[in-house]
């Protein structure tokens, strides 16, 4: 039975979520219906996670009225934005790399020099959907409860809802949001392997494979693109027995990188061992995320390439708006249907399909009219 207000939560179908209270249900709800736009961006931009989480919540909704209020806070918080260190996480399912983040978010938000504060990081971390239900597990805050109970983190999973790849359609508005919140250090976390790695790797500034050994080849066990991707590989699980297997696996991606063409941004990829387990190799990591930032920034393709995302980021919103445009259409509504049958049982071809359909979508007159 559905308690009152209790679809303010926006608990989504598949989400494996403890049942709430009725009052924290019904502080909830009063709360998201008295902030308004303003102070949902004031909220923001002074750190407060509960209305950050809840702005997400809106730019992941696909109602279109939350998606106006949604690009309105983007917008307001998009000149507070760009100050972060945008980091790419990919490898293998069971490579550990949510056990690698939460060593590495320990290890930027504690004191790493004395008298030196540690700094905020944010986790985008993309869960797959189900192609049937929808729903995702949402698991990752259950996986990094020791970075989860941090005031300096803040951790997001995100179901991916079927876009490419396992990366969350609103991905990069929830980076903005995130720095505009004060998070200097954004570490999003993708699916696995997969198509999805180029999107992931066109959003970021670095961009880290994790893999480990005793899962077949590595070397042939991995996509050569997703390799061609990767600033930095990073073999897990550089402790006890399987130190010296670790090391073989770490030389032998690291000469694989050499038989890449050498990227344009000036760095030369490299590969590391690392141990969620142990901590070993945690700070070395992130050591060539620091020196690849200062180096990319002092030959200008830092700009250059967050430009170039920019850029591609607009593409995707008027590729995303024509489509809605055109699903929306009155005349290609009627004609879908019947097209899509024809084309199932073979009496027409798709490209004649389609072609019609965009015919009906480009001509001038009125759809009453046809």
């Amino acid at each position: 039975m559905t308690k009152p207000g209790e679809s303010a939560l926006r608990i989504r179908p598949g989400c494996v979520t403890p049942e709430p209270s009725p009052d924290l249900i019904a502080r909830y709800s009063k709360r998201r219906r008295s902030l308004s736009h303003q102070q949902t961006v004031d909220g923001i931009l002074r750190g407060d996670r509960a209305i950050l989480a809840q702005a997400i919540t809106l730019i992941e909704s696909s109602r279109a009225a939350d998606r106006e209020l949604a690009e309105l806070i983007v917008e307001d918080c998009l000149p507070h934005s760009g100050n972060s260190i945008r980091v790419g996480i990919t490898g293998v399912p069971g490579a550990g790399k949510s056990s690698v983040i939460e060593r590495l978010g320990a290890y930027l938000t504690g004191e790493r020099e004395i008298g030196k504060p540690g700094q905020k990081v944010a986790v985008l971390a993309i869960d797959p959907s189900s192609q049937l239900s929808g729903g995702s597990i949402l698991g990752d805050k259950t996986r990094m409860q020791s970075l989860a109970t941090s005031d300096m983190a803040f951790i997001r999973p995100s179901p991916s809802r079927g876009s490419l790849g396992g990366v969350a359609q609103r991905t990069r508005e929830a980076m903005l949001l995130c720095e505009a919140a004060g998070y200097h250090n954004i570490l999003v976390e993708t699916v696995g392997v997969g198509q999805s790695e180029t999107a992931v790797h066109e959003m970021v500034d670095f961009f880290l494979l994790i893999t480990l050994t005793g899962a077949g080849d590595e070397l042939q066990g991995m996509k050569r693109g997703v390799m061609e991707l990767a600033d930095l590989i990073a073999v897990n699980k550089a402790d006890g027995a399987n130190l010296a297997a670790v090391e073989r696996a770490r030389s032998e991606a690291e000469n694989a990188l050499h038989y890449f063409p050498r990227p344009a941004n000036g760095w030369t990829p490299r590969a590391l061992t690392c141990s969620a387990q142990t901590n070993r190799g945690i700070a070395e990591l992130w050591n060539c995320v620091l020196e690849y930032t200062g180096l990319t920034k002092a030959n200008g393709w830092f700009s250059v390439n967050r430009q170039n995302q920019t850029r591609r980021w607009m593409r995707e919103i008027i590729e995303q708006g024509l489509k809605q445009r055109f699903e929306s259409h009155p005349a290609i509504r009627r004609r879908m249907e019947a097209l899509e049958r024809d084309v199932e049982e073979g009496r027409t071809t798709s490209f004649r399909a389609a072609r019609t359909l965009l015919e009906i979508y480009s001509d001038p007159k009125p759809a009453g009219t046809r």
